[in-house]
């Protein structure tokens, strides 16, 4: 059963800067592209970083971009992603997933829920003064 877990959430002051992980088990993660999601209260799961299976190739949207870095480590099975200079709009649930697809824009942008292989169950971020 393939299962992905998220961890390093937490609440931090506009500014700082939170660093999230997510482990796999039961399969290993160089096989797949992974991508981190975040859901904000109200409004519809996005892509907020996306890194291919080699990591050369990562997307990130306008809103976190120069923020956000997303890198991966197969040898220990784990896909990192380091938040700067958080704002309050960051807070949210942060998923992360693996997929195999055509683009790492495509994960992040286009890609339904149910393309994906795996999801974790999501950890809360919390950015507020």
């Amino acid at each position: 059963q393939l299962q992905l877990e998220e961890s390093g959430g937490g609440s931090v002051q506009p500014g700082g800067f939170l660093r999230l992980s997510c482990a796999a088990s039961g399969f290993t993660l160089d096989h797949y592209a992974i991508g981190w999601f975040r859901q904000a209260p109200g409004k519809e799961r996005e892509g907020v970083s996306c890194i291919s299976v080699s990591g050369e190739n990562t997307y990130y949207p306008d809103s976190v971009q120069g923020r956000f870095t997303i890198s991966r480590d197969n040898d220990k099975n784990t896909v990192t992603l380091q938040m700067n200079s958080l704002k309050p709009e960051d807070t949210g649930i942060y998923y992360c997933a693996a997929g195999v697809h055509f683009t790492v824009r495509y994960m992040c942008t286009m890609a339904g829920l149910n393309a994906f292989n795996a999801w974790g169950q999501g950890i809360l971020v919390t950015v507020s003064a």
